[in-house]
């Protein structure tokens, strides 16, 4: 069955241009990172370096537009990055980019290169469909603070992917939660690249393809499906 993802109209209203492009993928082989998928993330960070040309990543009009998005539902960017600016940080840092497990490294690696934030979900732990909605602020956002399951709950008006159970990313696309996270055991998956005007459409088409490629050669013989993009207006 083919995962239900949904853009509720209030975030439509709030963020005109916003575009996704979803990759539903079964059959994957994901385990420990590999020194190929290690080469795929260094090799990004030397195309984002290109990319900004000496700017920070914030001042790229990509981030720039993301942050303005934070701003409008009422979060601090400076403080709370979405995902693409702080992994975009972490690549032009001495540490580099972190190693995660095989199929997190090759969506951080598009992520970083394209400068879009990129999230991937297990399929298998996804209850129902997935919904863009602004939270109530009575939302349950399980997570893990000091090694125990805690629970939180999104601010009243923040942008939160969610799914029947609960939030699976705060602040649209800044902190994912552990329940849906890809682990080594994962062989269903949905991938979603998110992008904001003035990212043309084609450019997050050609990310979410690069992707897809990527996937096909890491795990031969799933099946990948890449959904056109949806985009708010």
């Amino acid at each position: 069955m083919t995962l239900t993802l949904t853009v509720s109209d209030e975030v439509r209203a709030l963020v005109p241009g916003f575009t996704h492009v979803a990759i539903e993928a079964h059959g994957l082989v994901n385990g420990p990172s590999t020194e190929e998928s290690s080469a795929l993330l260094d090799d990004a960070a030397r195309r984002l370096a290109v990319r900004l040309d000496g700017r920070a990543p914030h001042e790229d009009p990509h981030m720039a537009a993301w942050r303005a998005a934070y701003t409008a539902f009422g979060s601090k960017p400076s403080r709370t990055r979405n995902s693409a600016e702080a992994l975009a940080k972490r690549a032009l840092a001495d540490g580099g980019l972190p190693r995660i497990n095989l199929l997190v490294d090759l969506y951080n690696a598009i992520s970083v290169a394209h400068l879009i934030p990129v999230g991937g979900e297990d399929l298998d732990l996804i209850q129902g469909g997935m919904r863009l909605v602004r939270a109530t602020g009575e939302e349950d956002f399980v997570t893990v603070a000091g090694g125990e399951e805690s629970v939180e709950h999104p601010d009243a008006g923040e942008i939160v992917w969610c799914d029947d159970a609960g939030v699976t990313c705060r602040r649209w696309n800044w902190r994912q939660g552990p329940r849906t996270r890809l682990t080594e055991d994962t062989t269903s998956a949905v991938f979603l690249l998110e992008s904001l005007a003035p990212m043309p459409v084609a450019e997050a088409e050609a990310a979410g393809a690069e992707l897809a490629e990527l996937l096909e050669k890491f795990s031969p013989g799933a099946r990948i499906d890449v959904r056109a993009p949806e985009t708010a207006s």
